[in-house]
Parts: C-alpha cells; structure tokens; sequence
C-alpha cells in the first residue's frame, strides 16, 4: 500500500503493531514452552494471555477508524525467534537460559512500546483520540509486563546468590 499521507501511514502503522502484537505473543508462548523454570514459564503464559486482549483491543482502534488492517511483510519475530532458538542451545545452565529468555521477552517488549508510543501520538495527530485511549492502554500492559519481568529476574539472581552463600 503506496503511503500519501498521514492517515495511510497511521493504518500501516497500526497494522504493524497489530501485526507484531500476534506474531509476539506467538513468540511468547513459544519462549514460555523452552522456559524450564516454572515462574518464567508462568510470566510468559500470563503475558501471552494479556497480549490476546491487547489484540482485540488493537482491533477496536481499526472500528473506531473505520479501516482494515493492511496485510505486511514483516519478519522482525521470525528472525527474532530464530536467533532465539539458536542462542539458547548455546546456553549450557538453566539459570542462564532462563535469564536468557526473560530477558529476549523483555526486548521484544520494548520494541512494541515504541511503537505505542508513535502511534499514540499519531492517533492524537489524525484526530482519534478514543484510538489514543485504546493504545495508552496497551502500552500499560506493555510497561508492567517489562517491570515484572525485571522482578522475576531479580528473584532469579538473588536466589542463585543465596545459594552461593549458602554453600
């Protein structure tokens, strides 16, 4: 889709991140899967399930515009994933590959959040600004996953240092 102007640009934008949005929360899933411990396997299932609210409400910001998600060729997840994939049979202590994995989830995080944060302001820009509401809520959603993330890895380390002390 040949971009004129600013509301072509917005809907490529919106689709996107819509369009990541689905592909990440696969990715999450996936992480959650190679997660062994059960507390980072438990945040990335409890992230893919909000992520599934995020998507509808994404899908309400193309009501509210009266568009259609326009289909794109990204691969950025797929790429991501692989190299995921490949770095983690690399990883030779679960602590690592653990570390390893909330902190991929947390990158991948914060790569939609800038997203949201362009979008919001091109929400504000087109003069939608109920689809501004909608994309503050995601980017919250998004902001507590990557805070709680950092907690979990936190508890993770502490507890591989009180075991070092321990010993």
């Amino acid at each position: 889709m040949p971009i004129k102007d600013k509301k072509q640009l917005f809907i490529t934008m919106l689709s996107h991140l819509r369009q990541g949005t689905e592909r990440t929360n696969q990715v999450y899933q996936e992480l959650g899967e190679l997660a062994q411990n059960p507390q980072v396997k438990e945040a990335l299932e409890s992230r893919a399930f909000v992520s599934r609210g995020i998507l509808e409400r994404l899908d309400q910001c193309f009501k509210l515009i009266k568009e259609q998600p326009v289909k794109l060729s990204g691969r950025l997840a797929e790429v991501f994933i692989e190299d995921c994939r490949r770095e983690l049979t690399e990883m030779e202590t679960p602590v690592a590959r653990h570390l390893f994995i909330l902190a991929k989830a947390v990158h991948l995080t914060h790569l939609r959040i800038g997203e949201y944060i362009a979008l919001i302001a091109a929400a504000d820009l087109t003069g939608h600004p109920g689809v501004g509401v909608l994309l503050e809520s995601c980017l919250a959603d998004n902001l507590a996953f990557v805070e709680r993330t950092r907690r979990v890895i936190r508890e993770i380390i502490e507890g591989k240092i009180a075991e070092k002390l321990a010993a």
